[in-house]
C-alpha cells in the first residue's frame, strides 16, 4: 500500500523488527524523540525477530541457495513477527524493509510516511534478506544512502526521527521543519549566532541589520548557492519561483567569475 495523502498524522506508532533490540535503547530515550514519546505523539515498540523463530535454537539465518558468501535472513521468522505484531493491521499499514537495494529515503518520502498512523520497519542483517520478504511482505524497500552498513538498525533510527519530527507538536517551533535542509528541496542556508566576530571571521552584516526582507532574500540566495554547488541534483525537483531562477543565473555567473579569477591567480608551471 502507498502512503496516504493529506496532513501528518496526530500520532504515529513505529514497530521495529530487529535481531539486535539493544541497539535502540539509547537513541529513542533522548532529546526530541523522548519528549515526543512522553507526550504520546510517537509510540515505538521494538520486537526481536529471534522470538518468532521456530525450534530450540531460534535460527534466523541460513546459507544462500546457489552458493556464495555470507548468510541470508530466513523468511519464516520475519513473516511470523510481522503477522503477530500487526495482527489485523497487516496489509493496511506500510511495511518498510531497510535494505541497500531500496529507493533512496528522502524528505519527500518522510513527509508521506508521516501521514500514516502506523509503520512497520524491518531491519535487514548479514548478506541480505530472503527475496520472498521483499516480494510478499514489504510495501517499501528503503535505503538511506549509497554505502554499506552492517544492518538496518541505524537506517531505521534515521527513518523514525525524520518522520517523527514532521508530526505536529513534536518540534516546539512549527516553522522549523519547513526551514530544514531538504524540506522544500534545497539545502539550508548558513547559520550564525553570538559572538558577532570569531577568530577574525564576522557574521554577515545583513544578518545584523534587522531588515527582515533583506535577511530572507540573503538566506534564499545562500540556500540556492549551497544547493547548486553541493547538491545540484536537488534543483531538478525543487520548487523554484521565477525569482529563484533569476538568482540561480546570477549565482552561476558569480561562480564562473570566481573560477576564472582563481585560474588567473594560479602560478604557471615552469618549463622542465
Amino acid at each position: 500500500m502507498g502512503p496516504r495523502s493529506g496532513e501528518a498524522a496526530k500520532s504515529v506508532r513505529f514497530d521495529i523488527l530487529t535481531l539486535f533490540p539493544g541497539m535502540f535503547s539509547g537513541p529513542f530515550e533522548e532529546s526530541i524523540l523522548k519528549r515526543a514519546r512522553e507526550a504520546g505523539l510517537v509510540h515505538i515498540a521494538i520486537h526481536n525477530i529471534r522470538d518468532y523463530a521456530a525450534g530450540r535454537h531460534r535460527v534466523t539465518d541460513d546459507t544462500p541457495y546457489g552458493g556464495g558468501g555470507g548468510m541470508i535472513m530466513k523468511p519464516e521468522p520475519i513473516f511470523a513477527a510481522a503477522e503477530a505484531v500487526l495482527g489485523e493491521d497487516l496489509g493496511r499499514v506500510p511495511v518498510l524493509l531497510l535494505t541497500p537495494q531500496g529507493e533512496l529515503f528522502d524528505q519527500r518520502l518522510a513527509r508521506a510516511l508521516s501521514r500514516e498512523r502506523r509503520l512497520l520497519l524491518i531491519c535487514g542483517r548479514y548478506e541480505g534478506v530472503d527475496e520472498r520478504v521483499h516480494r510478499g511482505l514489504a510495501t517499501h524497500q528503503v535505503s538511506i544512502g549509497d554505502y554499506v552498513l552492517s544492518g538496518g538498525e541505524l537506517p531505521a533510527m534515521v527513518v523514525v526521527e525524520a518522520v517523527a519530527r514532521l508530526i505536529p507538536g513534536v518540534l516546539g517551533d512549527p516553522g522549523a521543519t519547513f526551514e530544514d535542509s531538504h524540506a522544500e528541496g534545497l539545502l539550508e542556508y548558513p547559520h550564525y549566532t553570538r559572538p558577532p566576530v570569531f577568530r577574525d571571521e564576522a557574521v554577515p552584516q545583513v544578518l545584523l541589520s534587522g531588515n527582515h526582507a533583506e535577511i530572507t532574500r540573503w538566506r534564499r540566495r545562500q540556500a540556492l548557492r549551497r544547493t547548486l554547488t553541493r547538491r545540484p541534483d536537488l534543483l531538478r525537483r525543487a520548487r523554484l519561483s521565477d525569482d529563484d531562477l533569476r538568482l540561480l543565473r546570477e549565482i552561476e555567473s558569480e561562480i564562473n567569475a570566481e573560477n576564472q579569477d582563481e585560474e588567473r591567480e594560479e602560478p604557471a608551471n615552469p618549463d622542465p
